[in-house]
């Protein structure tokens, strides 16, 4: 698959996942990025509606939203996380298990 439609089948996991470590930047992406109204709620249903706002537009441009989309089955899962480079950077350092949790969680 292409880099830009597996970044898009499994962002949103993915954001989800780390949401809690970088609360605040989830926060801004969704009131500047997706208009979201913080009033009377919690950071933390701000964030996911942005995130949920961001799903929406992903599916109304056609990218793939999920990862069987692109032919990956849940046994081809242990050699995508093996292909997996873990980095130091980012609001979170996952592991293996991680990586793999996203993944189905991309399904």
């Amino acid at each position: 698959a292409t880099h830009g439609m597996t970044l898009s089948a499994v962002a949103p996991a993915y954001y989800r996942h780390i949401m809690p470590y970088g609360l605040p930047k989830f926060v801004r992406f969704a009131t500047e990025v997706w208009n979201v109204d913080p009033s009377g709620r919690t950071d933390e249903q701000v964030a996911l509606e942005g995130i949920e706002a961001m799903e929406d537009w992903m599916d109304e441009i056609g990218v793939a939203c999920t990862v069987g989309e692109l032919g990956l089955t849940p046994d081809m899962y242990d050699d995508v996380v093996k292909a997996t480079f873990f980095l130091d950077g980012g609001y979170k350092k996952l592991d293996a298990d991680e990586v793999r949790e996203i993944l189905m969680a991309s399904e």
